[in-house]
């Protein structure tokens, strides 16, 4: 009967309100959740009521080509998602827009160049390149998340042109027969982090005419050499892993204003770090320096700071300061061979080289707080004409020949043989 009542009774305020709520939550279960910026145009409404200011997001994947996708980028940019998948491209991709950002997929979007002309694979640039007004150049470009590769015929595989604020993420760059990053004249703080730049012919990351950069949280490999500066400024290099170069690691020349720290450079067939032609003003800090042909070779630099660096197993001077270099500090380094302890030595027989400082005709160096240990042929060798204002202070050699009695000294200069092999613990 109640239920009969219930059914035949008029609805009250209470029930209506009921009913109401129900049918709203049964509509909502049938809706699929749509993120804020997906929401379609309510009933009746144009695209004039859409939010003012907002730009579509371009999906790649709807487009005949990933060019014609860049080219769908309105004049005030936008964004360009790449999805997953393999796309073979035979002439270099053209990105020619500010605020813009490309993005893909990770690994799962790969880009590779299979041209043999030798051109690259993405040009970011003005269409009047290199030629463009100041006030025309392009501002704030990201790429990110995505694998770019190339062949031994190929060029280059990023080439940017008179980007201001470019911005390089999460990318994979690798087997280009030219650079795998070439910014050119990237003059406004360029910034390089997280990515995997590999393999390449020529230069891993080429900074032409660029200033206040970052470069941070890479790893290179086996590219020809790592990093090249040229005429810039203000390069921040932190945290980066640089391994199994052909050539050498990291060459900076007229550039100043730079710091390099907290990087690990192993097994690089140069010099791990060159400073060349005219820098000035630069600090080498608390890297790890390991196994390379060379350390830091200082060419023509002055005014730098060497600093709290683990300089082990180097086939040819650990830290060279050159005919041309001046003004330097040198201090709280760690000159090494692969000694552990108990007259232990971890290397094997053929591949022991440890070489210390060079000074080599130069003048105004002080040389403090280091440590050399077991260091051949000499801790300190003084080669070539004689260097002057020098100042050695307050360092400990151990199993080491070397020079610095030949130079002023300050401080305690400690000299001892090398410890006693002790009789190996029992297991």
């Amino acid at each position: 009967m109640s239920r009969l009542l219930c059914r035949i009774s008029p609805p009250g305020p209470a029930q209506v309100a009921i009913v109401a709520v129900a049918s709203c939550l049964a509509t909502l279960l049938l809706v699929p959740l749509i993120a804020p910026w997906q929401a379609p145009l309510e009933a009746g409404a144009t695209a004039a009521d859409r939010l003012p200011g907002a730009r579509p997001e371009i999906d790649a994947s709807r487009y005949a080509s990933l060019q014609a996708a860049l080219d769908a980028l309105p004049a005030e940019g936008g964004i360009v998602r790449l999805p997953p998948g393999h796309f073979e491209i035979t002439s270099p991709l053209v990105l020619s827009r500010s605020d813009v950002t490309l993005v893909g997929a990770g690994a799962a979007t790969h880009i590779h160049n299979a041209n043999t002309n030798g051109e690259p694979a993405l040009v970011v640039t003005h269409p009047d390149g290199a030629k463009v007004k100041s006030g025309d150049r392009l501002w704030r470009v990201r790429l990110a998340d995505f694998r770019l590769t190339g062949t031994a015929q190929s060029g280059h595989g990023i080439v940017a042109v008179w980007i201001n604020e470019l911005f390089v993420q999460g990318l994979s760059v690798s087997d280009h027969g030219g650079d795998g990053l070439r910014l050119d004249h990237c003059y406004e703080d360029p910034r390089i982090s997280d990515s995997l730049i590999t393999y390449n012919k020529k230069v891993g990351l080429n900074l032409l005419g660029c200033h206040d950069i970052v470069v941070s949280s890479n790893q290179f490999e086996e590219n020809n050499d790592a990093v090249s500066c040229t005429d810039g400024f203000n390069l921040c290099m932190t945290g980066n892993c640089i391994d199994d170069h052909l050539r050498h690691g990291v060459i900076i020349e007229n550039t100043y204003g730079s710091v390099l720290s907290g990087n690990m450079i192993e097994e690089c067939n140069g010099f791990a770090v060159i400073m060349d032609r005219d820098c000035y003003g630069n600090t080498v800090a608390a890297n790890v320096i390991a196994h390379n042909g060379g350390g830091i070779d200082l060419r023509d630099a002055h005014g730098c700071a060497i600093s709290a660096n683990t300089l082990t197993i180097m086939k040819t001077h650990a830290i060279r300061v050159g005919p041309a270099s001046g003004r330097i500090t040198i201090t709280g380094n760690n000159f090494s061979n692969s000694y552990i302890g108990e007259g232990g030595i971890k290397r094997r027989k053929n591949d022991e080289a440890a070489a210390g400082l060079t000074l080599e005709a130069t003048r105004d160096v002080t040389v403090s707080g280091n440590l050399f240990s077991s260091v051949k042929p000499r801790a300190v060798a003084l080669d070539g004409p004689p260097s002057h204002n020098l100042l050695f202070g307050d360092n400990v050699l151990v199993d080491v020949t070397s020079d610095h009695k030949q130079i002023k000294t300050t401080g305690t200069v400690l000299v001892a043989p090398a410890a006693p092999a002790r009789t190996p613990r029992k297991p």
